[in-house]
């Protein structure tokens, strides 16, 4: 389960797994890895800390979270599934699934249900081509989805 709360003080949080952290070659990606860990999520009010403590603009830490898919500038639900998008996903039917998962969650890509249950996340590649369409769920894979496989997944998550 990925539920996260940010603590009272996200800046003195940011600034303690920056000084653990700094030491390190090239910071940057390890630092917001540790900070999205804690959060669940990069808060923007961690960023001037980040720029600050390592001697960045805070566009040039902007960017690096904004260009990485896997860096979230919002919370998400309690459970993550990503849906793989690459060719051949949506040669075995792949777009058929996005369209069965996105009516039973009831939103689309880069969402969350109501609830806070579930966010919806595209992949383009989960390294499963033998067995498309796949998907992920809270990190862990899953192949050969069909209709009943992922009504079935969907409805583990939102208990």
């Amino acid at each position: 389960m990925n539920l996260h709360f940010a603590s009272p003080d996200v800046g003195a949080r940011t600034l303690e797994i920056v000084n653990e952290m700094k030491a390190l070659e090239g910071p940057l990606l390890p630092i917001l890895h540790e900070v999205q860990a804690e959060f669940g999520y990069i808060p923007q009010e961690a960023l001037p800390v980040i720029a600050r403590a390592l001697n960045l603009s805070r566009a040039e830490v902007h960017g690096v979270v904004t260009f990485y898919h896997d860096y979230r500038d919002h919370p998400t639900g309690r459970h993550v599934l990503k849906l793989c998008r690459a060719e051949a996903c949506q040669s075995m039917g792949g777009m058929a699934l996005e369209d069965k998962v996105k009516k039973l969650l009831g939103i689309d890509f880069h969402q969350t249900t109501l609830d806070g249950a579930v966010t919806l996340e595209p992949v383009y590649c989960l390294g499963l081509c033998s067995t498309a369409p796949a998907a992920m769920l809270d990190g862990e894979v899953h192949g050969r989805l069909d209709d009943t496989a992922i009504a079935e997944l969907v409805a583990g998550v939102r208990l």
